[in-house]
């Protein structure tokens, strides 16, 4: 679970430095959209490339991209 929790954290950091979010974003937002980035990733785009605790890290990447964009786009200034 902890092992989870850290990999769902780097997800969410990278997708928030790509879309530039990741100065607004928390710990515990980046670590849940890291988790929920990968859920949605791995269903649009499958699961390929390197994966670290059961995530494949490039479409989870990609996931947590386009969450960030849905919440920004409904919950950002």
């Amino acid at each position: 679970m902890l092992w989870s929790m850290l990999i769902g954290v780097l997800i969410g950091a990278i997708a928030g430095a790509i879309t530039n979010r990741g100065e607004s974003m928390g710990c515990f937002t980046k670590m849940f959209a890291g988790w929920i980035g990968s859920s949605v990733g791995q269903a649009l785009f499958g699961y390929w490339g390197p994966s670290l605790a059961g995530m494949a890290l490039v479409p989870s990447v990609l996931g947590a991209i386009i969450v960030i964009a849905v919440v920004d786009l409904f919950f950002g200034n």
